[in-house]
């Protein structure tokens, strides 16, 4: 049996989310300037878009940083009328941010009007809206047309895929989050063997987390990378 000084203990990490951490590229680096441009923006609100692990999340807390932003989701809109976490108009929030809240749009009309509710309190006191998701909100199925019409009038940034050179930077950045020692070889090697995205680059270096607390090293090598990635190989082959 194992004894409780034998298992590795994961206490996770803390990712670097200030704006000097974002890693800006061709794929989004538009997106990027209307944040920073914030609050010069030509309407009050502002959507952004991409695939998971395309550094939306990352963007969003980076405006509600600068901003004063809340985060509001899916689950806030069905508990609540945004009066309940907005505040009066002298003195409450003037900015807010709403991430992944498309899927639940059509099936659920009380979170639909609820998000025209609060689009348009913002609008009265002249506050501000991120929308962030996987699609453009012109094509968020919905039960509303008020709600339609203002999201297919809204400014759509889209954050795109990106290539070897941002995920190569991504793979180093992800180590550093997790305090891992790793060399450029193991980067090197890794770039040709996973999938090119955010979410493919996470869920790697976090296996690979996971191995190295097993091995209860924070050195990482090629080897272990190898043996990582060959388990990796298999799980995804059994689940198939």
């Amino acid at each position: 049996m194992t004894s409780p000084a034998q298992l590795p203990l994961d206490l996770g990490h803390r990712p670097a989310l200030a704006r000097e951490d974002f890693l800006v590229a061709p794929s989004n680096e538009v997106a990027v300037a209307w944040i920073d441009r914030w609050p010069d923006w030509p309407a009050h609100a502002l959507a952004i878009y991409g695939p998971p692990g395309s550094g939306k999340t990352h963007l969003c807390q980076v405006w509600r940083q600068i901003s004063g932003a809340i985060a509001i989701d899916a689950a806030m809109l069905r508990s609540d009328e945004p009066a309940a976490y907005l505040g009066d108009a002298e003195g409450g929030v003037r900015a807010c941010v709403v991430e992944d809240v498309a899927d639940c749009l059509a099936a659920e009309p009380e979170v639909a009007r609820r998000l025209l509710h609060l689009y348009n309190m913002m609008l009265e006191r002249r506050g501000y809206l991120l929308l962030s998701d996987r699609e453009a909100p012109a094509r968020w199925a919905c039960p509303l047309a008020d709600l339609r019409s203002r999201l297919s009038g809204m400014q759509a940034v889209a954050l795109g895929g990106p290539d070897d050179g941002l995920i190569e930077v991504v793979l180093v950045k992800l180590f550093a989050d997790r305090q891992l020692d790793v060399g450029g070889d193991v980067v090197r090697f890794l770039l040709p063997r996973i999938e090119r995205s955010f979410a493919a680059a996470r869920h790697t270096v976090a296996a690979i987390d996971r191995a190295a607390l097993t091995a209860k090293r924070r050195q990482i090598t090629v080897p272990l990378v190898r043996t990582v990635l060959q388990k990796l190989d298999a799980a995804e082959a059994e689940d198939r």
